[in-house]
Order: C-alpha cells, then structure tokens, then sequence
C-alpha cells in the first residue's frame, strides 16, 4: 500500500467521526501510527514509519462512518474496541465486547435519531424476529434487550405489519405484597410496568404515544390480564419473563393467534420467584428453542451497554456465585 491516502467523506460526517477537537482522529493517529490531515475536502492520511497500519485506519473509519450514519452513539469504549478489531490481524468475534457496526436503523426516535442494533446479539435478535414468530431472549441487565423489543414492535406497528402491540410483565412480588401496597390495582401494578413505558416514551412523541394507547394499538399490562386472551395480528412482547412460573410461561404462549408474533426477554440469573419454583422462562428455552419458527438469542455479558461499572458488577456477581 501507499505510504499515503485519500478518504472521501463529506464535511458534515466529518465533524460527526472526527468527535470534539479530533479526538477521534488524534487517537486514531496513535493507534494506527499515522497522521491525519482534515483541512481540505474529505481526509488525507499519511502512514508514519514501520508500524503504520493504513489498512486498519482505513477499515476503523468505514466502520466509523457508517456508525455515525446509523446513529451509533461513538464512545470512547465503543472507538476503543473498534480501534482493536480494526488492527492487522484482528477479526470481531460475538461475545468477544468487539464494537459492532449495524447495517440499518429500526426506526427513528421521537427525536429523529436512528435506533440501531449496537451489538451482533442485539442484530441476531432484528434477524431472529424476521425469520420467527416467538423469540426468546436471555441475557444479564444492561444489553438493551427490552428497548430493542420494544423498538423492533413500535416499527412492525409503524409499518401496519402488526394491528396492534400488547407489552406485558409479571407482577412478581419481591420482599413485599402488592396487597400493602397504596393505591387501586391500576396503581399497584404502575411500577412494574414503568420500564416499558419509559421505552415508549423515548420511541414515540407523548401526543402519538398517547393516541395509540387510546386507541388500543399499544396495550401495556400485567401478565396476569392475558389469561383467556388470544391475539391476532399482534406484535407481543413478555419482559422479565425469568419471574414467570411454568404454568404462566405456558399460558403466555398460548395466547398467541394467527399473524402474531412474540419476543420474551428475561434473565436467567436474576430470578425472584420462591425458592420452590422453577423459572417458566429457563423451562421454555430447554423445551422449546428446536421448535421451528422459534428461536432463542443469549446476550453475553460483555454486551452490557449502560454505565462501564455495571459490566463489572455483573461480572462480579457471576464469578461470585460460583464460589
């Protein structure tokens, strides 16, 4: 290769990949051992001795570029680990915490941001649910499995490939009874669905949100309601479906009507059923998953994507319970 480059890109994405003050470009430049030259139209990148890599920066700016077309959010951990598999020799492996670079976003936030799978798991589970109508996914806190379902519903909704979505959760008591609890059912039961509301809020502008409610097209209940239901034409989606007994697991599936669909995310390692009882969702998997037309996508550990400690908590907590 040319001890020299020229990279066309336009000077709007250029800002985006370059991040504050060219940060990005300044890492790139130790990473790579190269020099980045950004004033004139597109890039010039310029090899610096033996131990220049122009390949690599070649491949981590495609990658870049494309993320940032997509909506990715650039971290400086996400970069990291792009910057990794981007080197000679280097290939991302699922499981490995490799950044991973979606091909096209779900749909666009109430803001206009593409939502885009940011993890090869989270991208098996777009393509799981194109290819199946149940799909379980497993994983620890933090992978996004719930808001990608959600996403991935709202989307089927926008596009009239489901007449309605129905989000449902266990109401699993855990150290107190929803009888002490203040308030009627409707407000008892609140808390336990307010993680997929707040996923709905950040997808939907509040008017739309709240129209589609009124309308009936998204329906937000405790898994208890869908006794004796059966759904047509929905999208479903079951949340801490870990908190589920055998026979609500089976009663949940059973709900499911032509033209519907369902995800079931839950967390094998977070279980708050009695010490007696055996996890519905674990059950479902093991009995299930050859099942044609029904999958199941495991989110490893090192796909957590909320704070940089909460993998390390996971971790931990994982290491310790096998002591």
């Amino acid at each position: 290769m040319d001890s020299e480059v020229r990279y066309p890109i336009s000077d709007d994405l250029k800002r985006i990949v370059a991040g504050e003050n060219e940060t990005v470009f300044r890492m790139m430049e130790d990473r790579f051992s190269v020099m980045i030259h950004s004033r004139l139209p597109g890039l010039r990148i310029e090899a610096k001795g033996k131990k220049a890599d122009l390949q690599g920066a070649l491949a981590f700016l495609d990658q870049v570029k494309l993320a940032a077309k997509n909506g990715t959010f650039l971290s400086k951990g996400w970069l990291a680990r792009l910057s990794e598999s981007s080197s000679k020799g280097s290939s991302p492996k699922k499981g490995s915490g490799k950044a991973f670079v979606p091909e096209a976003p779900i749909l666009r936030n109430k803001l206009g941001i593409p939502v885009v799978p940011k993890t090869a798991s989270q991208a098996d589970l777009v393509k799981a649910c194109e290819e199946n109508d149940i799909i379980f996914a497993d994983g620890p806190a933090g992978t996004g499995k719930t808001f990608l379902a959600v996403a991935i519903a709202v989307a089927s909704l926008e596009r009239h490939e489901a007449e309605r979505i129905c989000l449902v959760r266990p109401a699993v008591e855990a150290g107190e009874s929803l009888g002490y609890l203040p308030g009627d059912l409707k407000e008892k039961i609140a808390p336990y669905l307010r993680p997929i509301q707040d996923s709905l809020a950040e997808l939907l502008p509040q008017e739309k949100l709240r129209k589609y409610q009124e309308d009936g097209l998204i329906e937000v209940a405790p898994l208890a309601y869908m006794r004796g239901r059966t759904l047509k034409h929905a999208f479903i989606i079951l949340d801490e479906a870990q908190n589920t007994t055998i026979p609500q697991m089976q009663m949940f599936l059973t709900r499911l009507g032509q033209h519907s669909k369902a995800i079931i995310t839950g967390d094998s390692s977070q279980i708050d059923l009695g010490p007696r009882q055996v996890s519905g969702f674990a059950h479902a998997i093991r009995l299930l998953s050859k099942i044609r037309g029904i999958s199941h996508i495991a989110f490893p550990q090192t796909d957590v994507l909320r704070h940089p400690l909460v993998r390390e908590i996971v971790k931990a907590y994982e290491h310790g319970g096998k002591k």
